[in-house]
C-alpha cells in the first residue's frame, strides 16, 4: 500500500492560500482518480480539487472551514502499491509547494529543519545559491520570493527585500511590510523640517498601509432587539475590502453619455435569422463590448492603470464584464476583446456569464482586466456610478434601453420620433484619465455604436 498527500493547489499566481470549503468524500471512501474529493475557496474563485490517484481517503489533515498556506498537506488517498501518481525524482517541486513546506518546517521544527530542505540537500539541482558559494535555504528563498505583488513594489521602489523586516510565514514579506519600510524610509531621507508629521491618532505604519492597501476594517454597529445578524458570506466580505480600497485610492469622476440604439437594432433584426441557425444569442452588451474593444486602443490611459510613481499602459484589451450573480457579483475576463468578431464576442460572454453563475470558472478567467463594462440597466436602472476595479482606470456603466421622443434634425425641418436610446456612465480615475480624455473616449464610443456597420455581424 501506499499514500499519496492531497496538497492544497496553487490556483493563481497571486493566490498564496485557500480555505478548505467541504469534503465531499469521508475517511475511508473509495474515489477514482480525478474524482472531485473536496471543495476550496480562494479570495479569486471557488473549485473542486480532484483526487490525483485511486484508492480510498486515509486521513483528512485540514478540517472543513479552515484556511491554510498553498501546499499544505490537506487529505492523505491510500493507493495500490503502483497506482499512484508518477512523479518526477529528478526535478525540483513547484516553488510554491516548495516554499509551503519550508514554512511548515519551520513552524513546526524551526529554522533549522528548514534549512536543510533545499534542493541540494534533497539531492536536487537548483541554481538559488549565495555568492559565497552558500546554498541559499528554503526558508530564505521563501523569504525573498515574497508574492508577485510585493516583489514588483520592492522592484520599483528599488527594495533589497533581505533588507525588509518580514511579519509573514517564515519571515516573508508581506505587503504591509514592504509599504511600511517605505513609508520609514522616505521619511528618513526628508530633512527634519520636511519630515512628514505623524497622524494625529498616532497610529502605526502597519495600521495605516493595511487601512489603504491591505486589509480593510469595517465599522461595527450595536444591533437591535428586532435585528437579524449574520456574518458576511466570502464573496460578499472580499466585495466589501475590494470596494472600500479602490474608492479609497482612486478619486472617482462620472461622466455620461446618450445613446442611440437604432443602427444596432436594424443589424439584430437583419441577423437574427442566422443567428439562431448559428445558436449564438448576441445581446446589446456584445455590441457595446465590440465597440468598447475597437475603442479602448485609441485611449491608452483608459486602458490602463497608476502604479507608484509610473502609469502602465496594458499592452492587451482584456474587458471584465460583470455578471450578477444574486446575490454577489463576479467579473469574468473576455481577453484579447479587440481579436474577436462580434459573434465571437458573443458566444464568449455568453458561456463565461453561464459558467460564472454555475460557479464553474477557472481563476485566470477572472483577473487580469483593463477594462470593465457592468449592465444594471438590464434590472431598470436608469444609469448608475460604478466603482474602478482596482488595478484599472475606468468602468463603463450601461443603462436601460428605453424609447424616448428624441428630436430629429433634417433641411427641411426638424421632427420628433421615438428611437431606443439609453444612458452610459463612465467611472474614471481621475489620477490618469482627465476629464477630456473622459469625453473623446465616450464621443467616440458612441459614434462607433451609432454608425454600426452591417457588415460586421
Amino acid at each position: 500500500m501506499a499514500r499519496i498527500e492531497v496538497p492544497m493547489p496553487q490556483m493563481g499566481e497571486s493566490i498564496a492560500e485557500g480555505t478548505v470549503s467541504k469534503w465531499l468524500k469521508k475517511v475511508g471512501d473509495a474515489v477514482a482518480r480525478d474524482e472531485p474529493l473536496l471543495e476550496i475557496s480562494t479570495d479569486k474563485v471557488d473549485a473542486e480539487i480532484p483526487s490525483p490517484a485511486a484508492g480510498v481517503l486515509a486521513e483528512i489533515v485540514v478540517e472543513e472551514g479552515t484556511t491554510v498556506e498553498v501546499g499544505t498537506v490537506v487529505g492523505r488517498i491510500e493507493t495500490e502499491k503502483g497506482a499512484a501518481v508518477e512523479a518526477p525524482k529528478a526535478e525540483a517541486p513547484p516553488p510554491a509547494k516548495e516554499e509551503a513546506i519550508a514554512a511548515k518546517t519551520a513552524e513546526e521544527h524551526g529554522p533549522a529543519a528548514a534549512a536543510a530542505h533545499t534542493p541540494q540537500a534533497d539531492g536536487m539541482r537548483t541554481g538559488d545559491g549565495k555568492e559565497d558559494g552558500r546554498t541559499e535555504s528554503a526558508e530564505e528563498r521563501l523569504r525573498r520570493r515574497s508574492t508577485p505583488v510585493v516583489r514588483r513594489i520592492a522592484a520599483e521602489h528599488g527594495v533589497d527585500l533581505s533588507a525588509v523586516e518580514g511579519t509573514g510565514q517564515a519571515g516573508r514579506v508581506t505587503k504591509q511590510d514592504i509599504m511600511a519600510f517605505l513609508e520609514s524610509r522616505e521619511t528618513e531621507e526628508k530633512p527634519a523640517s520636511e519630515a512628514r508629521p505623524a497622524p494625529a491618532a498616532a497610529v502605526d505604519a502597519d495600521d495605516f498601509w493595511s487601512t489603504f492597501y491591505g486589509r480593510v476594517r469595517h465599522a461595527e454597529f450595536p444591533a437591535r432587539e428586532n435585528d437579524r445578524v449574520e456574518p458576511m458570506d466570502r464573496i460578499r466580505r472580499l466585495t466589501a475590502d475590494h470596494m472600500v480600497r479602490a474608492k479609497r485610492i482612486a478619486p472617482h469622476v462620472h461622466s455620461f453619455i446618450e445613446v442611440d440604439f437604432t443602427a444596432i437594432d436594424r443589424v439584430r433584426a437583419s441577423m437574427k435569422a442566422r443567428w439562431e441557425i448559428q445558436g449564438v444569442k448576441v445581446s446589446y452588451t456584445a455590441f457595446v463590448a465590440w465597440g468598447v474593444a475597437r475603442v479602448l486602443p485609441r485611449y491608452p490611459m483608459v486602458n490602463g492603470t497608476i502604479s507608484g510613481d509610473s502609469i502602465i499602459y496594458r499592452g492587451d484589451i482584456n474587458v471584465g464584464i460583470a455578471v450578477d450573480l444574486n446575490p454577489g457579483l463576479i467579473v469574468p475576463v473576455v481577453r484579447n476583446a479587440n481579436d474577436l468578431n462580434l459573434t465571437g464576442l458573443a458566444k464568449r460572454i455568453n458561456d463565461l456569464a453561464t459558467r460564472a453563475r454555475d460557479r464553474k470558472l477557472k481563476p485566470e478567467e477572472i483577473q487580469g482586466a483593463t477594462f470593465s463594462i457592468t449592465n444594471p440597466g438590464v434590472l431598470g436602472t436608469l444609469v448608475g456610478m460604478p466603482i474602478i476595479p482596482e488595478g484599472t482606470s475606468a468602468i463603463l456603466g450601461t443603462g436601460a434601453i428605453e424609447k424616448k421622443p428624441v428630436v430629429v434634425e433634417s433641411d427641411r425641418m426638424d421632427a420628433i420620433v421615438v428611437r431606443k436610446r439609453a444612458l452610459f456612465s463612465l467611472g474614471y480615475d481621475h489620477r490618469i484619465v482627465d476629464g477630456a480624455d473622459a469625453a473623446r473616449f465616450l464621443a467616440d464610443l458612441k459614434e462607433t455604436l451609432e454608425t454600426f456597420p452591417a457588415d460586421v455581424a
